[in-house]
């Protein structure tokens, strides 16, 4: 076969599609990281992603200070009135003065700091459950996000090669115009295809930088370096059981969260509902009266008369936010299972583009690319039949490669949501 066509043979097809992009890949550091990034950056494995984004994802570092937070809620929530200490001065003239003083503790009565307390707790609760989603999807994101730049940096590598199969075609195109064997039609089109397949090259080296910069942003980096992805590209992700999956739907970390506002919801009106009964108030102190050059011991009860204000209207303002979390409850269930369903769905689709183009599709399009290329090369066929095949091999290159990133989506929306890895189910299989 001409050299030309020979390097773009894939032997063990789909699994060395992903393979031989490394050469290429490692020959423009700069075009795949950007210019401002070394030559060189370490590995990185979708373990190391994983981690580094636990460490220093700032999204993640704010929900972990928001629970840090709660602990200060419970702390005041209860806490005891303060006491308050008072002076009362009765005629400005010494001798015949009249001096009080007057220590009044106010006694909560109701319930009012155990409702407190317990809504404390739960809002604890509800942060708790609010980072461990966060964990979760930061964990689906990050999974996403890695397989993305891995991904886009083989189709990058497929269209630099493309482009340079193109250029070579275009190159020996123009060179058999000139001898006479070709139409010169067939050099126009030779120049058609190289410069279309420049534009594929730009196009893949900008979605390799958005994705770099994606999965930097993820691991809370402000540089876009983020390395080289290393890890098995052509790995799909297991297809659990649907039976699982709907399991864990309904006890996603959403469901959870709305399960754990319900109570709080309650709890917050227990609070007001305690407020209805007042506070008793009760001093104790000590009155002076020079004139008659005696001590008084002074001794006081106070309570508000509940007459106009019960708290009646915050207390129904409570209920109705506590009937309002119910019924988001009831839509996160919902929401939860519709979602699984539709990502368990998607999953099991796009599983299965991948796999088809990998045991059919591309044994075919390799197939029909080296028989194109052995009968230009004898002469049996022209340009048109190779322009033809090659571009169906390389769309069906990128077509795998999309199909397997498509995967990768939908297995991490469908974790993110479930709170929990595919991998780790029972009924999980590839």
């Amino acid at each position: 076969m001409h050299p030309m066509f020979q390097h773009v043979l894939v032997p063990g097809l789909a699994t060395a599609l992903l393979l031989q992009a490394a050469p290429v890949l490692a020959q423009t550091p700069a075009v795949l990281a950007g210019a401002a990034c070394p030559a060189v950056n370490p590995p990185l494995t979708l373990a190391d992603a994983q981690r580094q984004a636990h460490d220093n994802n700032p999204t993640l570092s704010a929900a972990r200070h928001e629970l840090a937070a709660t602990d200060g809620a419970l702390q005041q929530a209860g806490a005891w009135p303060n006491p308050t200490f008072s002076m009362e001065l009765e005629d400005t003239k010494k001798a015949t003065r009249t001096t009080t003083y007057t220590l009044s503790q106010t006694l909560e009565l109701g319930g009012k700091r155990g409702a407190r307390v317990a809504a404390a707790r739960l809002g604890q609760d509800a942060a708790r459950s609010q980072l461990v989603a966060r964990e979760a999807g930061l964990r689906a994101d990050v999974a996403q996000a890695w397989f993305e730049v891995l991904h886009s940096r083989q189709r990058l590598a497929l269209a630099l090669q493309s482009a340079d199969l193109a250029e070579r075609m275009s190159d020996t195109t123009r060179r058999r115009v000139q001898a006479g064997k070709l139409s010169p039609v067939e050099q126009t089109r030779s120049r058609v295809a190289a410069s279309s397949a420049r534009l594929e090259v730009n196009q893949a080296e900008s979605d390799a930088r958005i994705s770099g910069h994606k999965l930097a942003t993820l691991l809370g980096r402000t540089s876009p370096c983020v390395g080289e992805a290393q890890g098995d590209g052509a790995v799909l992700p297991p297809l659990p059981q649907i039976a699982d999956v709907v399991r864990l739907a309904a006890a996603a970390p959403s469901v959870r969260l709305a399960g754990i506002e319900v109570d709080r919801n309650k709890a917050l009106a227990d609070i007001e509902s305690s407020k209805r009964i007042p506070d008793l108030t009760v001093s104790l102190g000590n009155k002076r009266d020079e004139e008659a050059a005696r001590n008084m011991t002074v001794i006081g009860v106070s309570l508000p008369l509940p007459l106009f204000d019960r708290n009646q209207g915050n207390l129904l303002e409570a209920l109705r936010r506590t009937d309002r979390a119910r019924d988001e409850l009831v839509a996160a269930e919902l929401q939860a299972q519709s979602t699984a369903a539709e990502g368990y769905e998607t999953l099991r689709n796009a599983r299965a583009e991948a796999q088809a183009l990998q045991q059919d599709v591309l044994p075919a399009a390799q197939q029909a690319y080296e028989a194109a290329a052995r009968g230009f090369e004898l002469g049996k066929f022209g340009f048109t039949e190779v322009l033809d095949a090659q571009r169906t091999l390389f769309q069906t290159q990128t077509q795998y490669l999309r199909a397997l990133s498509a995967a990768h989506r939908a297995a991490a929306s469908l974790e993110a949501l479930l709170g929990t890895e595919l991998a780790r189910l029972p009924g999980a299989g590839q």
